[in-house]
């Protein structure tokens, strides 16, 4: 059986999601790319609160992002900054800007496979619509409230956790 997410939650390629559900490991590892102290905090209460298996690495601007994903600097400890399983990625971010940095994941061979989820405060949708055009997995728009936020990201992890279709 396939689920169907909630009309509120822009699924880009409900085949990438199936394909992600079929390959994902039980414990997660999540990027978490977010300049803003008061979402992060959010963001990883409502994972916590969901029961998201796993570790959340955190990086606060695109060049951090960058940089961990390609094992650079700090990051060069596999141990301590492994590949992600699943990026969730802010557009509004400093010094790289997340568009680019999904630009860059989706155009780089090694980085492609790893799905990313836009959260958002951004609901323009020139956003949405060159979210979508690069390749991400969902765009979640962080200003529909924490209630809202929180059962789409719940319904990432649900897709993420229920292998029965």
């Amino acid at each position: 059986m396939v689920r169907i997410p909630p009309a509120n939650l822009k699924i880009v390629d409900e085949a990438e999601i199936c394909y992600l559900v079929a390959v994902m490991p039980e414990k997660l590892n999540i990027l978490l790319v977010e300049d803003n102290v008061e979402h992060l905090t959010l963001i990883q209460h409502i994972l916590k609160r969901n029961g998201v298996p796993g570790e959340v690495f955190v990086v606060r601007d695109g060049q951090e992002a960058i940089d961990f994903l390609y094992g650079r600097d700090r990051y060069a400890d596999v141990d301590k900054s492994p590949r992600p399983h699943l990026v969730l990625l802010d557009l509004n971010i400093p010094r790289i800007d997340g568009k680019e940095v999904l630009r860059m994941m989706k155009e780089d061979v090694r980085l492609k496979d790893i799905p990313v989820v836009v959260v958002s405060s951004s609901s323009l949708q020139e956003d949405t619509a060159y979210a979508t055009e690069l390749g991400a997995l969902a765009y979640i728009s962080k200003s529909a409230g924490f209630e809202k936020l929180s059962q789409e990201l719940a319904t990432i992890h649900r897709f993420a956790s229920h292998q029965d279709y």
